[in-house]
């Protein structure tokens, strides 16, 4: 007879080894890393937005394109919130309400979330028994979202102020030979 008692023992069914680790996982490829991802936003699209809101703070209000350049920051700032928001679990105090002071306190907040994310295991692939995804995919499209609300700025501050192509790509080709005033040919 087969029968069993409350009392017995229950005999557990062995344990396997988990069959992925989180920290074994390879890198994801379509992920770039937490290092490269602070510099774009520290420095690439930092320095971007500065240059773009410079004929913007210098607009009067007035001004019928002052209107849709304020919607589109308006909409990057929420872009940048929304970046902040997935890097990090909980919410700072409220920023600033000047828009421009707004943007780069929003920006040096996004920084310090992604400042405290840890290099080694962000990208990699979660374990696949975890059901889970990886939450550097949701990172990245948040940060591909702030880059392009300000590819929608610029055309709108450039109607603005036609040089500010100029100011954007000054120093981004950096000559180690200067060019030599003679004619090559």
């Amino acid at each position: 007879m087969n029968s069993m008692v409350a009392t017995e023992a229950v005999e557990k069914p062995p344990t396997r080894p988990l069959q992925e680790t989180w920290g074994k996982n390879e890198r994801m490829r379509h992920i770039p890393s937490v290092e490269w991802m602070t510099w774009k936003l520290d420095s690439d699209v930092r320095r971007r937005i500065d240059k773009l809101l410079a004929p913007f703070s210098a607009l009067p209000a007035d001004d019928p394109r002052h209107a849709a350049a304020e919607a589109e920051l308006r909409a990057l700032c929420r872009a940048i919130d929304r970046f902040a928001d997935t890097v990090r679990h909980n919410r700072s105090g409220q920023g600033p309400q000047d828009l421009a002071n707004r943007i780069s306190w929003m920006i040096g907040q996004a920084i310090g979330a992604l400042h405290s994310l840890d290099g080694t295991l962000f990208g990699r692939r979660y374990p696949f028994q975890t059901h889970e995804r990886s939450k550097a995919e949701p990172i990245w499209g948040a940060l591909l979202a702030v880059i392009e609300h300000v590819n929608r700025v610029t055309p709108l501050i450039r109607a603005i102020d036609p040089d500010v192509d100029m100011r954007i790509y000054e120093n981004l080709v950096h000559l180690t030979e200067p060019m030599p005033e003679k004619p090559m040919a």
